[in-house]
């Protein structure tokens, strides 16, 4: 069944939309939110929020086009929220690896909030993203958006370690840089 079709069901509160949406992304869902966690029971536990938030939010939301990503964007903030809830409860939370690699690349949160508003930043990462080759740029949204491991990428595209960690290295230079062509100070 393709998106759109599975969209009508959501909009025609038709509940096989939730079983249709779990056969068909169920597995890249709970995927992306235990990449986050470390935890396989958790991540199925916020897969099940994905299809409740999905279920709340279509309609008015309408994603024929792009359902998968906005799946994907649920599970990852519903991943999100139980890792501060964690971190919150002293467990620590497995971003910080993550963090550190990125945080000299991205202003900190006073700094943007004094000087551009948060959409001129996330407009300033999706060009940057788009002047990225298609490789580049999905071994770097592979990284930092599905939390994938370096081993994991390089697996999937059938790269080596080696070429993953030097393409992640070189994104993040280009990002600072055109970060900082664009006033933000990491």
């Amino acid at each position: 069944m393709d998106d759109h079709q599975i969209v009508e069901l959501y909009l025609a509160r038709d509940e096989s939309a939730l079983a249709r949406t779990a056969e068909k992304y169920g597995g890249a869902l709970r995927a992306l939110a235990e990449n986050l966690l470390e935890d396989p029971q958790t991540a199925e536990e916020c897969e099940n929020d994905v299809y409740l938030a999905a279920w709340n939010a279509i309609p008015p939301h309408e994603p024929r086009d792009y359902l998968f990503p906005f799946l994907a964007r649920i599970a990852r903030h519903t991943a999100l929220d139980r890792c501060r809830e964690r971190s919150r409860r002293k467990r620590g939370a497995p971003l910080l690896q993550l963090t550190g690699e990125l945080e000299r690349c991205l202003p900190a949160p006073d700094n943007a909030a004094e000087h551009l508003d948060d959409l001129v930043l996330a407009e300033t990462i999706n060009r940057f993203l788009g002047s990225l080759s298609q490789e580049s740029r999905n071994i770097f949204l592979r990284r930092y958006w599905y939390m994938d491991s370096v081993a994991a990428i390089a697996e999937r595209y059938a790269l080596t370690r080696s070429k993953v960690k030097v393409s992640l290295y070189r994104s993040r230079n280009r990002l600072r840089e055109s970060l900082k062509k664009e006033g933000y100070d990491p």
